[in-house]
């Protein structure tokens, strides 16, 4: 961050979200060489500027999260790296079963000059539109590069409303849904009377009862491939 280097991501990782927001073929068993054409799309293509999340002193790039994801985020990391070979499996299954013990998280939320209150399921910060492994848009509308974040809160407190709330969210449903509050922010605070799960980027963080969020615009520089997605950003790209 802050530096003339730009990232370049190749999907090998677990669920490869960047790589899909980006446009860029995901490593499979099935498509060995995704490693290879991603490199060369990524030198071929050019540098955008992004906005990086900080969160409680911590970057993140995707999202941060409050609530059911990260309680299962706590409960299944870390894992060997056989184990990520069957992301979807796992994690359903245990989403499944940690939901049952899931009973929500009463939340104080303070944005810019915004303030809610209530009891969710979900609280989740997104910098992207993609969310739970590539298969739900969770921020249609998002840019990489607007100098806002997405806060996304999902009323429910038991299995009943965490299903029906997934269903929402896969379908798209949930953009207007009335048990769904959606809003943008520069900087954002959370809070809690219990200890808060919270998780950056699918990777388990200790939360405390505070959460405070900020948005760092465009402050970290990233290879894009070509052919990638025009409409998350808002400047033009820079010549690599």
């Amino acid at each position: 961050m802050g530096t003339e280097t730009a990232l370049g991501v190749l999907p090998a990782g677990t669920a490869n979200v960047w790589a899909q927001e980006l446009g860029l073929p995901g490593l499979s068993w099935t498509r060995w060489s995704a490693l290879e054409e991603s490199a060369h799309r990524l030198a071929r293509g050019q540098v955008q500027q992004v906005d990086v999340g900080l969160c409680n002193d911590k970057h993140f790039l995707l999202w941060s999260g409050i609530g059911i994801d990260a309680f299962i985020v706590h409960r299944i990391e870390p894992r060997k790296q056989w184990e990520k070979n069957f992301t979807v499996m796992r994690y359903a299954t245990s989403a499944v079963w940690n939901a049952s013990q899931w009973r929500g998280i009463d939340l104080r939320v303070v944005a810019d000059d915004l303030h809610v209150e209530g009891k969710f399921m979900l609280a989740e910060v997104s910098n992207i539109r993609l969310y739970a492994g590539g298969f739900a848009t969770l921020s249609p509308e998002a840019s990489l590069d607007d100098g806002l974040m997405e806060l996304w809160l999902f009323e429910g407190e038991n299995l009943e409303d965490i299903l029906q709330q997934a269903w929402s969210l896969w379908s798209g449903r949930h953009v207007n849904s009335k048990r769904v509050q959606y809003m943008q922010f520069k900087e954002i605070i959370l809070e809690s009377d219990t200890p808060i799960y919270l998780q950056l980027d699918g990777e388990p963080e200790v939360g405390g009862k505070q959460v405070a969020i900020a948005v760092l615009p465009k402050s970290l520089k990233i290879l894009i491939p070509d052919k990638a997605p025009r409409s998350i950003f808002q400047a033009d790209p820079q010549k690599g």
